[in-house]
């Protein structure tokens, strides 16, 4: 459900639909608690409400902020690995100058394949959350065929034949955690605390009275609407390959490799 809303709801949307909602559901809830229980306007709980509101927001903020910053990095972590993926392509390209026509003809071929895989093929799935393995797998192994085949007669050619199977290398090694980071999600315990928090701590607000109804809502709806976008944070941080804010494949279409794409 999330990685349809992700890759079919703007994320302005998203934020008016999270935020939004979680607000208007806070504000509904506190009237309703004010309207069952109008002594709570007389704020006689208000030091008990007030000290178990600090200690579970802390608690929970600490908690969102673990979350955040380790989806973030994530995120961080998966660009990293893409542009590494995609520059280590272009320099086999750039080292395939240094081979006899023939076979910088057949390593080309295979490496324009595989470039097309990536975007055509396996970005699509990854959005979806099932990157499809074997699409770039025969494009691998047609490139590593090419450089198993040839013997490198000159010096030259021995260095860059070199530096091509090492970064072909690096290459099948970037691209199975590319892979594995677009199946990882948020474990299902941190998903509870992040979700289930939300929970046990807006309730909370409603038990703390003022006298007047406004501020008594502009409270409610503030810890409302914080607690809202951090939660949407955490939904479109989770996946690296979803939505307006994911990863995206322009590394393979640049530099080097634009010319893959011409024609």
């Amino acid at each position: 459900m999330s990685l349809w809303l992700l890759n079919n709801v703007s994320t302005f949307t998203l934020a008016l639909i999270t935020v939004g909602g979680t607000v208007a559901l806070a504000l509904a809830g506190s009237v309703l608690a004010r309207r069952r229980y109008p002594s709570l306007a007389g704020g006689e709980h208000n030091e008990m409400v007030g000290v178990a509101l600090g200690m579970f927001g802390a608690i929970y903020g600490i908690i969102l902020a673990f979350v955040i910053v380790t989806l973030w990095t994530q995120l961080e972590n998966t660009q990293t690995v893409v542009a590494a993926e995609a520059t280590d392509v272009a320099l086999i390209a750039r080292d395939a100058a240094a081979f006899p026509p023939p076979v910088r003809a057949r390593l080309d071929d295979a490496l324009s394949g595989y470039v097309h895989a990536v975007v055509e093929q396996q970005w699509p799935r990854m959005r979806a959350g099932a990157p499809a393995y074997g699409a770039t797998e025969e494009r691998l192994l047609a490139a590593y065929d090419v450089l198993q085949a040839y013997e490198p007669k000159t010096v030259r050619e021995q260095v860059f034949y070199e530096e091509a199977v090492a970064r072909l290398n690096d290459v099948t090694a970037q691209r199975r955690a590319r892979l594995t980071m677009a199946e990882q999600q948020l474990p299902a315990l941190l998903q509870i605390l992040a979700f289930g928090g939300a929970l046990v701590l807006i309730p909370l607000t409603f038990l703390y009275g003022m006298r007047r109804l406004r501020i008594q809502l502009l409270f409610v709806a503030s810890v409302a609407a914080l607690i809202g976008f951090s939660l949407l944070l955490v939904v479109v941080l989770d996946r690296p390959f979803s939505g307006e804010l994911s990863v995206t494949p322009a590394p393979y279409r640049e530099g080097a490799l634009a010319r893959y794409w011409s024609g």
